[in-house]
């Protein structure tokens, strides 16, 4: 535990033995059971009970009656080691941290790859996790990103259903687990940031309510039902316990940051929004040598207060998601037109606008959303929005789990990461996705009989407007969430990285971050630019630069074979160099070692500008060489 670090809320070992304090104003009577002791509680004015018990010690087990009734788990419980429903463990957060060196993420260098604990290996451990980021360092990003990890019902769960909010899933080990897991992240150059849902709590478990009635307010409705209380009457004590789930992550597991669920849902008409209020106390809160948490918010509205500095009126998050990206390039490459496909018409010249400016709807009409979508993102710098081809959501909620390039042409898929990776904007990548996993991801939980019937049946119904699904007996072929073989099918195949169409694309990844971490020009600073456009349709040109370094230049096509900036077109000198300068080629998606069969592309980079032909989709990355003296 961090030396400023100070609890207000769970249990914690001190000198005289355990301290407790739980917020509790619903129930007419308290008393905290410790080990088979009961001890009655006072409460002050708002609420809160707090005692300190001598014999209590790390590993007690420990819940609270509330009105004499059975006990409950703690709210702010750090493990539960028989499960949600059964009594808490009293954790003693102390642990050998090795990561004094560690000094956190840069906003504007951060590349994220997305795992999910459960099925990134076959044990679905921590420690087997952590025994795997070798992997992903050599890769070369800068950041995992962890899947949800408080504790859910069941055995398995996407991590989306937590109810014990301080507590990480004893499905994946034990707490002192997830500490050996962070810092072994951090001893090999890797940021970890926590994907927290502040927005709901799970359908099974979730206690809070019968401590405080104030946790949901019938002022806002979300797609869960009363939204979470964040602006009406004792809404002050449930923004604390939010925000101080995220402090004791960061100060009792050294986390670097966090990606906030579906932000849209925090519904708040307070003068300070809780996602400026997050950014405040967590940057304020920081350990010592470490720079703000890195704050990732998953939004769709594309609303550019998001991301806009606290001192210019923003809630200050280093970076959201720009979904326009993602859409596009699926619509562009897999032809479905389903969902919120329907406002995107799969156009490169689309795309070299979400490159440009980091997305695309900034106030037209959405007929998916039905109304006008998004705001004016100039003067954002690209790091801002997140980029991706897929993320767990976008992979876990079609039908069967299918990753992007199972459906497209893997060589376009090949050309899509190039883009993705050149580009200034955040990127994200999801588990696999760099040795084109052939496993797919599938939604899966383990809830009770009951429950999991509603969620099996509610699956497959919300895919009855799909076209491909209107056909109930279609419907039925649907993978039962609860199914084991549904979750065993989504864990990764590490022994299929050496297969040499699976070990081509992990080479072609590693150069790709290679060149994004080596390159100045592609490295992002308050000086950088980078310019974008689509020649013609299924190709795009992007083009990146910094004062004293050497340009960069990408020549992409995305969905067939064809010529990128034929001499009569005019591309209003993109694809000049510097005065006194040519271009020399650094890499193409066609290089040996990085594909299959190689089809090398023509190409001419002559000192008028550059020019190329692809066989297939493909790309070829271009530096200016040194000008002429």
């Amino acid at each position: 535990m961090s030396a400023q670090w100070q609890p207000s809320l769970g249990a914690w070992p001190i000198e005289l033995g355990v301290e407790f304090r739980v917020w509790a104003p619903r129930p007419r009577t308290i008393a905290l059971e410790v080990d088979g002791r009961e001890y009655p509680l006072e409460r002050d004015a708002e609420g809160f009970a707090s005692i300190v018990v001598e014999d209590a010690r790390a590993g007690s087990r420990y819940g609270y009656r509330l009105d004499g009734g059975n006990a409950f788990p703690d709210p702010a419980s750090r493990f539960q080691p028989e499960g949600v429903h059964a009594l808490s463990e009293v954790v003693d957060p102390r642990f050998e941290w090795t990561d004094g060196d560690w000094r956190g993420l840069d906003p504007d260098a951060v590349t994220i790859y997305e795992l999910h604990v459960g099925t990134f290996t076959p044990e679905g451990t921590f420690a087997s996790a952590a025994n795997h980021l070798d992997h992903v360092a050599d890769l070369g990003v800068t950041a995992i990103e962890v899947m949800p990890v408080a504790d859910f019902p069941g055995r398995r769960n996407w991590g989306y259903d937590g109810v014990s909010l301080f507590a990480p899933s004893r499905a994946y080990g034990r707490p002192e687990d997830l500490r050996a897991f962070v810092d072994r992240a951090h001893a090999l150059g890797l940021g970890v940031i926590l994907d927290v849902v502040y927005n709901h709590f799970g359908p099974d478990g979730a206690y809070q309510g019968a401590y405080s009635d104030r946790y949901f307010t019938e002022r806002h409705h979300t797609p869960w039902g009363a939204a979470i209380n964040l602006d009406a009457p004792g809404s002050d004590h449930v923004r604390a316990y939010f925000i101080e789930s995220a402090l004791h992550w960061l100060h009792e597991y050294h986390v670097d940051g966090f990606r906030l669920d579906a932000v849209h849902t925090l519904i708040d008409d307070s003068p300070r929004h809780f996602l400026a209020e997050f950014r405040d106390v967590t940057a304020e809160s920081r350990r010592e040598g470490q720079p703000p948490p890195f704050l990732l918010a998953e939004e769709h509205r594309n609303l550019e207060i998001v991301t806009r500095a606290r001192a210019d009126g923003g809630y200050g998050f280093d970076a959201a998601y720009s979904d326009d990206f993602h859409h596009e390039l699926q619509r562009m490459l897999t032809g479905h037109t389903d969902g919120f496909l329907i406002d995107y018409r799969g156009s490169t010249e689309d795309a070299a606008v979400a490159l440009e400016t980091g997305w695309i709807y900034s106030g037209q009409a959405s007929a998916f959303h039905g109304g006008e979508r998004g705001t004016d993102p100039t003067g954002l710098p690209l790091p801002r929005f997140m980029h991706c081809l897929e993320n767990h959501d976008q992979v876990g909620n079609r039908a069967f789990g299918e990753r992007l390039f199972h459906e497209a042409w893997e060589h376009s898929f090949r050309a899509a990461t190039t883009v993705l990776l050149f580009s200034a904007a955040t990127p994200m990548l999801f588990q696999g996705d760099e040795w084109l996993a052939s496993t797919p991801f599938l939604f899966f939980t383990d809830h009770n009989e009951e429950l999991g019937r509603l969620v099996r049946e509610g699956r497959r119904n919300e895919f009855g407007a799909w076209a491909a699904f209107n056909d109930p007996r279609l419907r039925n072929h649907i993978p039962d969430p609860q199914a084991d073989e549904t979750y065993l099918r989504s864990v990764l195949r590490w022994d299929e990285r050496d297969e040499p169409r699976h070990a081509s694309a992990l080479a072609l990844h590693r150069s790709l971050f290679r060149l994004r971490r080596g390159e100045p020009a592609l490295r992002w600073g308050s000086d950088a630019h980078q310019a974008s456009l689509s020649p013609e349709d299924g190709s795009i040109v992007v083009r990146r630069s910094r004062p004293g370094a050497r340009d960069m230049l990408l020549l992409a096509r995305l969905t067939s074979s064809g010529g990128i900036a034929e001499p009569d077109i005019d591309l209003d000198t993109i694809l000049d160099p510097p005065p006194g300068a040519g271009w020399e080629v650094v890499l193409t998606t066609e290089d040996d070692g990085l594909v299959v069969e190689p089809m090398p592309p023509q190409l001419d980079v002559a000192a008028h500008g550059a020019w190329a032909y692809f066989h297939r989709p493909g790309a070829v990355i271009l530096r200016a060489t040194e000008p002429a003296r």
